[in-house]
């Protein structure tokens, strides 16, 4: 089982290592698409990331709603939740 804060973390590594994403501008209000450029690859190619980190699927249908990081962490904590 992850924490809020332990998912936002690992979701904020992947954004710098693997994307570039400049650390300091990574919160959880941040907005993946407008704030980050991420498109509908880099999210596919995130879920995939993640999935490997928490262990659990996630399913497309998961994401459809989400737009900001936080919105990704709530996500992930409903999954991980699930599962355990």
């Amino acid at each position: 089982m992850y924490t809020k804060d332990e998912i936002f973390n690992h979701i904020k590594n992947i954004l710098v290592k693997e994307f570039d994403a400049d650390a300091d501008k990574i919160t959880p209000e941040t907005l993946l698409v407008e704030d980050l450029d991420l498109d509908s690859i880099d999210a596919v190619d995130l879920v995939v990331r993640l999935q490997k980190i928490i262990g659990c699927k996630v399913e497309p249908d998961d994401f459809k709603q989400i737009r900001t990081l936080q919105d990704m962490v709530d996500a992930i904590e409903k999954i991980v939740n699930k599962a355990n």
